[in-house]
């Protein structure tokens, strides 16, 4: 029997102005069926030692009590494949009945044995019966498709034990892994990601297997989104509609590495995309589930997703006529950002802006901008500006009673503007009628909020000197906002735009988590010229941090050090929490450098492709360091393996000493 599938009208999603869940066939994964309309299933995975089955069963616990719904253990090797049956038995045996994931890199053998032990095998198309040895090949179509039938008969057998045995399959696609005949065909692409997971599951369909999850993880959120989206489209066109598996690979830890995995995978959630999510945090996996159920339980509280009865055995009928042609004024596969006029230092090349509320603070003690990046010194009466010194302050009515740093621009309310005897740096904040109406105007710079469902185009046409803040009361903010950045665009309107976001009375994790999903989405989609957040009882140092690292997290505004390091698993060869924060500490003062810290080589130098540095585990006590994909040093002993780092850093010019 088939079931019609709901339309894709906004061509990779259902609505992209509306929450909408696209749903995607049941997978059966033990006792916890993922996909159709199943609650966004929570998972995460172990750091022990696979051999280790006491240590593995008692941290598999902690996750299951944090939330996890399903657990994956990595299996390099026969012998750790082999242990899953002791640690699934002792879990069995303490009243736990998670599904077990068994995560498999190179080794097919190994994949065949989990696969008969565990509910689910995770693979990875490029190192899986294919290789990566960062070789350039110039395939011909006919060695292409041998190249394509050696890899099936090396998959081939895994599938047939999957159909037999009742075990559900993810092909999981890395950005930072894809295999040299990939890269040599597509490059380095998200459509290189797409087709690399494409070929996986035409494989597994013409052994008629369909209990598989898919994913297409990358460190950088950019590239994440779009092969998600692009990966959508591509099955549909295809009659698939397989569930979902969302992550941001190599977030980092804190604040940083949630924001970026809001950014990642809150996009995808918002746009009604995504089945299962792990946040993956340089911190113990327990830590992860409960970032990852506050993005989820946001989400499930929307509305929208039609009713249906789609499970896994019924094939879904994706029909061409199904699909009106999808041409948006803006590319969701491609990062653009919308083009704009300049205004002083807001829109055409200019970085995106932060602005930080002010109205309620007090303004009698200059030290208050201390945690908008302004460093005050009472000693020698001035400020030192961070790398994170904000753009612009709102003031609303109030009047500070000490002198402005000579960069930080103020936003007062239009009355209190007019009465003001030096508006030098000083700029009027305009509802859209009182602007209309006003008499007296600011030569350089304006302000002009609107809501964005309220927006009218027309009143917008052959304005001068304005910058546009967009804002939304809507709980569907991001695609509320994205429909009037639309709307902008059909116009041919580039007034630079300000997106404000007001989350009221919020804790600090979801603050962070929302503000990254709402303003993340918008910033991937190229649209926005600055940020604006507020909250109740959140610290300006927060707000402003959150600011930033948003801009940061969608590469759109660089302004710190950046690390992109793995969450750790059984294969690690190194704690990767401790090298982390002693690595950070050395180097957190380098805006701009990215550095890959890397557990072992499966999640070496492919993964932190991204990265202009590489501290890669190589084997116990010793550490490999990269200068891009180069090697630069093998098989440092860690005691030296930092200082050896810096030292590359130095010998490229890129180091300077912290002030």
């Amino acid at each position: 029997m088939q079931k019609e599938a709901i339309l894709l009208n906004g061509g990779y999603c259902n609505s992209l102005t509306e929450y909408s869940r696209f749903v995607t066939r049941e997978v059966k994964i033990g006792d916890i069926p993922m996909g159709a309309h199943h609650p966004i299933r929570i998972q995460s995975m172990t750091t022990t030692d696979t051999m280790d089955t006491i240590g593995t069963v008692e941290q598999t616990i902690r996750m299951v009590e944090s939330g996890c719904e399903y657990v994956r253990i990595t299996a390099p090797s026969i012998k750790e494949a082999e242990n899953l049956a002791n640690i699934k038995k002792e879990l069995r045996l303490r009243g736990y009945n998670v599904p077990l994931v068994a995560d498999i890199h190179f080794t097919p053998n190994a994949a065949e044995v989990a696969a008969r032990l565990i509910e689910k095998v995770r693979v990875n198309p490029g190192n899986y019966a294919d290789k990566k040895k960062f070789e350039n090949i110039d395939y011909t179509d006919i060695a292409y498709e041998a190249e394509l039938e050696r890899i099936y008969q090396k998959f081939a057998p895994l599938v047939k034990v999957c159909k037999e045995y009742g075990t559900a399959m993810r092909i999981g696609t890395n950005h930072g892994s894809l295999s040299d005949r990939i890269m040599s065909r597509y490059g380095d692409t998200p459509h290189g990601m797409v087709e690399s997971a494409m070929e996986f599951i035409r494989m597994c369909e013409s052994l008629n297997f369909y209990n598989l999850v898919i994913s297409m993880k990358a460190s950088n959120t950019q590239v994440m989104v779009q092969a998600y989206r692009l990966l959508v489209e591509t099955m549909v066109k295809e009659g698939m509609n397989y569930p979902l598996h969302l992550g941001v690979t190599e977030a980092g830890d804190g604040e940083d590495g949630r924001i970026k995995s809001a950014v990642g995978i809150g996009t995808l959630l918002a746009d009604g995309l995504g089945d299962t999510i792990r946040v993956s945090l340089t911190e113990d996996p327990e830590f992860e589930a409960p970032v990852a159920k506050a993005l989820a339980k946001r989400f499930e509280r929307k509305s929208g997703s039609p009713k249906s009865e789609v499970r896994s055995e019924e094939a879904i009928s994706f029909q061409p006529s199904n699909f009106p042609s999808f041409q948006p004024i803006y590319n969701p596969f491609q990062y653009k950002r919308r083009d704009t006029v300049e205004i002083e230092n807001f829109g055409g090349h200019q970085v995106p802006r932060v602005i930080i509320n002010l109205e309620k603070e007090n303004l009698k003690d200059p030290a208050i901008l201390n945690g908008v990046g302004f460093q005050y010194s009472a000693l020698l009466d001035k400020y030192n500006l961070t790398d994170q010194a904000c753009d612009l302050v709102y003031l609303g009515d109030q009047l500070p009673s000490f002198s402005f740093p000579g960069g930080l621009k103020q936003l007062y309310n239009y009355a209190t503007w007019l009465g003001l005897t030096d508006q030098q740096n000083c700029h009027p904040l305009f509802d859209i009628a009182d602007f209309l109406n006003a008499a007296v105007k600011d030569e350089r710079l304006n302000f002009v909020k609107v809501k964005a469902e309220e927006l009218s185009v027309e009143q917008l046409r052959n304005l001068h000197n304005v910058v546009l803040v967009l804002t939304t009361e809507k709980e569907n903010a991001m695609q509320t906002i994205r429909l009037a950045f639309v709307k902008l665009l059909e116009a041919g309107i580039k007034i630079p735009v300000l997106i404000e976001r007001n989350f009221g009375e919020i804790n600090v994790e979801d603050f962070q988590l929302y503000s990254s999903t709402d303003l993340g989405g918008l910033l991937l989609d190229g649209f926005g010229d600055g940020v604006w957040l507020k909250a109740n009882g959140i610290a300006l140092e927060t707000i402003n941090s959150t600011s930033f690292g948003i801009l940061q997290a969608t590469r759109t505004r660089i302004s710190k050090t950046e690390y992109i390091s793995c969450p750790s698993c059984g294969r690690t060869l190194f704690d990767l929490q401790e090298t982390t924060q002693a690595i950070r500490s050395r180097t957190s003062h380098l805006k701009g450098i990215k550095i890959g810290i890397m557990g072992c080589i499966v999640n070496g130098p492919g993964e932190m492709a991204d990265a202009d540095y590489g501290y890669v585990g190589a084997g116990i006590d010793k550490i490999t360091l990269y200068r891009g994909q180069e090697v630069v040093k093998k098989n440092v002993k860690t005691a030296d393996a930092i200082d050896e780092l810096i030292g590359i850093i130095r010998e490229d010019g890129n180091w300077i000493e912290r002030e």
